[in-house]
């Protein structure tokens, strides 16, 4: 009797999780689609490659949002069981409403789990592809900065004629190990340019002890000066979209990051986030369960669900405003991830107390 009740509730955790997951993705598809199609309006393209980015950009979204989707279905999950008076009768056969949380919560765990493992990789590669088929109708798609395991990549456009400059490591407001190519508009070959380091305090930087290779010749000089669109700060704060990336990548990535003297605050912010996802999503669903036990007598279902919400908005600026202070390292990385998932732990363990009476 018992393996009968708990198969029940968490095939119906399932559909709950699943039924918001639906709606969801539809909403969130319906949103990239006006976006791409305000984007493109001025664009000739066919209407299948907008449908097709609106498409591929919504599993990202949908996992970002994957802890208030816990919440929700958390809520309609308890609903259903108050709606058709379950809760009474599972209490009376014994099965307490810690035991109820406790079966949820180990769903939520393995529903996590995949998540992490297979639902962030499938969407990270598809927000890979998104970017790429994008960024060729961006303006600033000429200039790209990128970090691989043989240090930093710059491309860049100045006057017609194109860079491609690779540097070993950065120290302080220098390249260091620097090779520059500069082409014309057609990728034909006008010189190259070795230094030792390069002054990229603004854009207009200064190249130390140059060698420059030009028509088969070789000619050095003390300095010269190169007019860029990057300065160390841009290079510092380079947009890179870490959701694009898998686990695996995060990882390489951090490992270029080190080998260059890179920042490592924002990969490793990333990584904290992932691998706390299903604390997070472990205490989400305990603090939606205990709300809705809490909430029981409401009649409402509607202001059960505001209240869920209400929480949900309150929870997810607190995180932001924790991940912000982490970033630009007001503090500790670990404590901006984990901070907002005690608070909400203790506010749990507060509300916990008689549940069971509920």
């Amino acid at each position: 009797m018992m393996q009968k009740h708990i198969s029940f509730l968490v095939s119906s955790f399932i559909k709950s999780f699943l039924f918001v997951v639906m709606i969801l993705i539809c909403l969130i598809f319906i949103l990239n689609l006006v976006n791409e199609l305000d984007f493109f309006r001025n664009i000739n393209v066919d209407g299948y490659f907008i449908i097709y980015l609106a498409l591929i950009n919504s599993p990202s979204f949908l996992f970002e949002i994957l802890p208030f989707i816990f919440l929700i279905s958390t809520q309609l999950f308890f609903i259903e069981l108050f709606k058709n008076n379950e809760m009474n009768i599972f209490k009376y056969s014994g099965l307490k409403n810690s035991k109820v949380i406790s079966i949820i919560s180990i769903t939520t765990i393995i529903i996590s789990i995949f998540s992490l493992i297979i639902f962030y990789s499938f969407s990270s590669n598809l927000k890979n592809i998104y970017i790429n088929l994008k960024k060729d109708f961006t303006n600033d798609g000429k200039y790209l900065a990128v970090i691989t395991k043989n240090g930093l990549w710059i491309k860049d456009v100045v006057d017609k004629k194109n860079y491609i400059i690779n540097a070993e490591r950065i120290e302080l407001n220098f390249l260091k190990k620097t090779y520059i190519s500069e082409f014309d508009e057609n990728y034909n070959i006008i010189k190259n340019i070795k230094s030792p380091k390069i002054n990229i305090k603004d854009s207009n930087w200064i190249i130390h002890k140059p060698e420059i290779f030009k028509d088969n010749k070789t000619t050095n000089f003390p300095q010269i000066r190169l007019q860029t669109n990057f300065d160390y700060e841009i290079i510092q704060n380079l947009y890179s979209n870490l959701s694009t990336l898998s686990i695996i990548e995060l990882f390489e990535l951090r490992s270029n990051y080190k080998k260059l003297n890179y920042s490592l605050t924002e990969v490793n912010l990333e990584i904290l986030k992932l691998f706390s996802y299903p604390l997070y999503f472990l205490i989400m669903i305990l603090f939606s369960s205990i709300i809705m036990l809490n909430t029981k007598k409401f009649k409402s279902s509607i202001l059960k669900i505001s209240i869920g919400l209400i929480s949900a908005v309150i929870i997810f600026y607190l995180n932001n405003i924790f991940y912000v202070l982490g970033k630009t390292e007001k503090i500790n990385l670990i404590i901006s991830v984990f901070a907002p998932l005690l608070i909400l732990a203790i506010i749990n363990t507060i509300m916990m107390k008689k549940i069971n009476a509920k």
